[in-house]
């Protein structure tokens, strides 16, 4: 299916889930995956959620800087990863971090944010918009407080706040292309959510009148990561619904991973038997569009 389409992966990490480079290498040409965005993902160690802290990224407080991992990835095999970088905009130094990897790594987009922080918050809506000044696309992390199992020492995880709080980002910042991802975002597909009752990952049948696409359908500058369980359960647990959003928002989806263990993605999308040109855009086009590539 994918022999004669270019695929890039929207979202992966350096040394991420066990891997080192020549495994996530060879996990690419597995899967027939051309290009992948590496980013870091700079959680201060106190927001990590234990579940996945170090089974994921497998790091420690003494461990390399995240950034140095993504770069080390992009100067061995720069035709193959795409770097960006986000600093925690709660640092007041954070606008000259990211200027810096700007002008001196050539970062091409803003990600992952992935902060205990409210989206609208002013630290993040100064971050966002000196993203849309100079055209660096923003991957949002949402997860409402839900998401890990382990809760101690806080009484809850979180990321982003709420789609409401996405939202209001969003109108703070039209110049800003904003990504949205992760469980608190494909939840949102459906308009019965409710996440003090859906958990992280609802079944079934989606309810007509979700936040995501009345958002897609206000703010021309959202786009949608489909990486993780999250996007793979937003087109699966509804194939007909799935196959109508697909094709309605086909210009701003983007072919996704952030896990290395399955194909599960892959399987999702072929299962919707979507028409060639909407596959090109997902696996690829949307994403050289948004990079100016």
């Amino acid at each position: 299916m994918l022999d004669d389409i270019l695929v890039i992966d929207c979202h992966n990490h350096a040394n991420y889930m066990g891997n080192n480079f020549k495994s996530t290498i060879e996990n690419m040409d597995r899967y027939n995956i051309d290009k992948a965005w590496i980013m870091p993902c700079e959680i201060p160690m106190g927001e990590w959620c234990p579940d996945n802290a170090n089974e994921v990224f497998g790091f420690t407080e003494k461990s390399k800087n995240i950034f140095e991992n993504a770069l080390e990835f992009v100067d061995k095999c720069p035709e193959r990863f795409i770097l960006g970088y986000c600093p925690d905009p709660r640092d007041p130094f954070a606008i000259d971090k990211l200027d810096a990897a700007l002008h001196t790594y050539g970062i091409k987009y803003c990600g992952e944010w992935k902060f205990r922080s409210m989206l609208d918050n002013w630290d993040n809506i100064d971050l966002f918009r000196y993203c849309g000044e100079h055209n660096l696309p923003v991957v949002i992390h949402l997860d409402y407080p839900i998401f890990c199992h382990q809760k101690y020492p806080r009484r809850h995880w979180w990321y982003g706040g709420s789609i409401e709080a996405f939202e209001r980002a969003i109108q703070l910042c039209p110049e800003t292309t904003f990504i949205g991802h992760a469980p608190g975002f494909w939840a949102n597909i459906s308009g019965d959510f409710n996440f003090d009752e859906g958990g992280s990952y609802p079944k079934g049948k989606i309810a007509e009148g979700g936040k995501v696409s009345e958002m897609l359908r206000k703010y021309p500058n959202l786009y949608c990561d489909l990486s993780g369980n999250s996007g793979t359960n937003a087109l699966s647990r509804d194939p007909e619904f799935a196959y109508k959003f697909v094709t309605e928002f086909q210009d701003r989806l983007l072919y996704a991973r952030d896990m290395y263990h399955s194909n599960q993605l892959q399987e999702a999308i072929s299962a919707l038997n979507l028409p060639k040109d909407i596959l090109r855009k997902i696996y690829s086009g949307n994403s050289l569009k948004l990079l100016g590539e």
